[in-house]
């Protein structure tokens, strides 16, 4: 069995006095995708903005590798493999891609590494290589995209927490997406939580399934087994 890298129990969130999240227990296994699925309202981007330190949570537990993150500041989760990508790309319009991709790795102190890692990044997405002196705000939506996910990869995370990463993309490059997902988890155990509104493409590339509704867990499953029950499908995610 995949030993658990996240672990999630009773977690309880919102905004003011009013909770989003109500005792959701979820587990991302070390070197899996675990795609979040459900309707808007359902409390998946609540959840990544608690997990991530952007949100105190009213109660529960969360853990990465056994080790306590409950009310951590998010630059030091960063430092501890734990990056976000949030819905909206969030690069810097008015800062040039090279800029954008060096502040995923503020924290580091080695400049040799940083500099494998931009080259790595540049090996990855030879779009942003070409235009590495371009400002953000002139990229298109799929390399704002790319651009978010190279800064995030400039971090060295474990755990790649990234919401709606198809948003506004078109299919062919939301594909790309998907697959570069895949790969990563398969070359460098790179374990992401997925939060996505395009289900059939999250559960192509998910190795487990989490289904929230109204800010509940109401499935956990293989992906494999809600790609395949058209009666679970149909019952939590409409189609």
């Amino acid at each position: 069995m995949t030993d658990a890298l996240l672990t999630v129990e009773g977690l309880v969130a919102g905004y003011g006095a009013a909770p989003v999240l109500h005792d959701v227990d979820l587990v991302v296994p070390a070197g899996q995708i675990t795609a979040v699925l459900g309707a808007n309202g359902a409390g998946k981007t609540t959840l990544l903005r608690t997990l991530s330190g952007l949100l105190t949570p009213a109660n529960g537990r969360v853990s990465l590798d056994g080790e306590q993150l409950t009310n951590v500041a998010p630059h030091q989760l960063v430092r501890r493999g734990l990056v976000h990508v949030p819905e909206g790309r969030g690069v810097i319009g008015e800062l040039t891609v090279a800029e954008n991709l060096r502040l995923g790795a503020v924290w580091r102190r080695d400049r040799a590494g940083e500099a494998r890692g931009l080259a790595d990044v540049y090996d990855t997405f030879p779009e942003l290589a070409r235009r590495r002196r371009h400002a953000a705000h002139q990229l298109s939506g799929g390399e704002r995209q790319m651009l978010a996910l190279g800064r995030a990869l400039m971090a060295r995370p474990r755990l790649l927490l990234l919401d709606e990463p198809s948003l506004g993309l078109a299919p062919r490059i939301t594909a790309q997406v998907m697959a570069l997902l895949r790969q990563w988890r398969d070359e460098t155990g790179l374990a992401v939580l997925l939060v996505e509104q395009n289900v059939r493409s999250a559960l192509s590339v998910a190795d487990t399934a989490t289904v929230m509704s109204l800010g509940r867990v109401v499935v956990a499953a293989p992906a494999a087994q809600l790609r395949d029950d058209d009666a679970l499908r149909h019952t939590y995610l409409g189609f």
